[in-house]
């Protein structure tokens, strides 16, 4: 396959196939390994451009991770020292995290800062 830019989704299928049959060939050439990673670095390129997916809200990283670990609202008002009223309007996005809320979160829940200040933008 002659190696060029992907301009459309039709050329991006191309290249994820080519990359695919590469990773699974048997006994690789050197060829195989750089024509693999050029493949790699235009397919990323294309996914930055055209795939790009939003970081989650705050509250969506919070659910997130509640699922992830079994949590219900009742740890979040243990967690956070909070009512299960104040809880209840956090996760209805009525009110938004305190700075104290946003450090509990990330140093019991471990959920990234950049995720907790973020507008999902």
């Amino acid at each position: 396959m002659k190696i060029k830019v992907i301009k459309n989704e039709s050329d991006y299928n191309e290249a994820l196939k080519r990359a695919y049959l590469l990773m699974h060939k048997e006994n690789k050439e050197d060829a195989d390994y750089n024509e693999m990673e050029v493949l790699g670095v235009i397919i990323e390129k294309y996914e930055d451009r055209y795939w790009v997916i939003d970081k989650p809200d705050p509250i969506s990283a919070i659910e997130f991770r509640m699922e992830q670990d079994g949590l219900k609202q009742v740890d979040l008002v243990k967690l956070l020292g909070k009512s299960k009223s104040v809880i209840s309007k956090l996760l209805k996005r009525q009110i938004n995290l305190s700075v104290d809320m946003i450090m509990k979160l990330n140093k019991e829940l471990k959920i990234p800062y950049e995720s907790l200040l973020s507008d999902g933008h």
